[in-house]
């Protein structure tokens, strides 16, 4: 990007196309971004994509490459179809990954090979438009992956929304699933991009009644509950338009700095770019 990395502050090239190592700026006042890395007191591009510049913070955003999972990463998937001792679900990548019915939890919670009763029984489990949280364990020769959900975390999502993001901003991490302390509200952050917020249902109690874990009753949220569910999924979907690694600790940030706005109104332009300059005044100073 010839202008920044000469210095100049101009928006003229703004949207430039880079590639991984692209030369971006040599000007010590810009901050590094999503998608960018310092190197010798410069920020060059680590991602193929377009140059994003917000006042003095510089990200490149990436082309829409699609999910490539690893082993170990959670994700956040949506059930396509429900097949011979297997579910396909759709995880945000170019192929929809397999959840085998010997790769999740009974209920009743007794580890046993799996009968042809419980086969007839898989859509009690989970069934086609059904969310669920899920562990990648294996890659299949042909790229696509297998995932299992016996942990007790893992399992059908419900109680809350789905929010979508670039995939790039989720860092993989030893924790994906974080509890905040405003009225139980509970994140889980799939590596491919699928955010789902919801009311926190403690493990104990599901741990107590294994068959909670495949009900498709909700629990009951209050409006204030609602509304907390809500300005979670506000502040992440603002995040992710900032370019802003998403994570505990940017989510918070994001959200209190928009307690003094309705959470309807936290999207729109004026009070979205109030709350953008703080969050990047609070990045810059951390």
């Amino acid at each position: 990007m010839a202008s920044l990395a000469d210095g100049s502050t101009s928006n003229d090239n703004a949207k430039k196309i880079v590639t991984p190592g692209t030369l971006i700026t040599s000007d010590p006042s810009f901050m590094k971004g999503h998608g960018t890395f310092v190197e010798d007191g410069k920020i060059y591009a680590s991602v193929a994509g377009t140059v994003e510049r917000i006042n003095r913070l510089i990200s490149v955003k990436s082309f829409g490459q699609r999910f490539v999972g690893e082993i170990g990463d959670t994700i956040v998937g949506r059930i396509t179809r429900v097949t011979n001792k297997r579910w396909m679900v759709d995880i945000n990548s170019k192929q929809d990954a397999v959840l085998l019915l010997s790769s999740i939890n009974l209920p009743g919670g007794i580890q046993r090979r799996k009968s042809e009763s419980d086969e007839l029984m898989m859509r009690h489990f989970f069934k086609e438009g059904d969310l669920v949280f899920a562990e990648v364990q294996a890659l299949f020769g042909d790229g696509a992956l297998s995932l299992h959900t016996r942990n007790i975390e893992y399992g059908k999502l419900k109680s809350g929304l789905l929010v979508s993001v670039n995939p790039d901003l989720v860092v993989r991490s030893r924790n994906h699933v974080l509890l905040f302390g405003f009225n139980n509200v509970q994140a889980i952050l799939g590596k491919n991009g699928l955010i789902f917020v919801r009311k926190y249902n403690s493990i104990d109690s599901i741990e107590k009644d294994i068959n909670e874990l495949y009900s498709d009753t909700n629990l009951p949220i209050s409006s204030t509950e609602r509304e907390e569910l809500v300005r979670v999924a506000n502040s992440i979907t603002l995040l992710n338009r900032l370019s802003i690694t998403i994570n505990q600790s940017t989510i918070t940030s994001c959200y209190e700095l928009g307690q003094d706005f309705k959470s309807k109104d936290i999207l729109t332009l004026s009070v979205a770019n109030s709350i953008a300059d703080q969050v990047r005044i609070q990045i810059s100073q951390n």
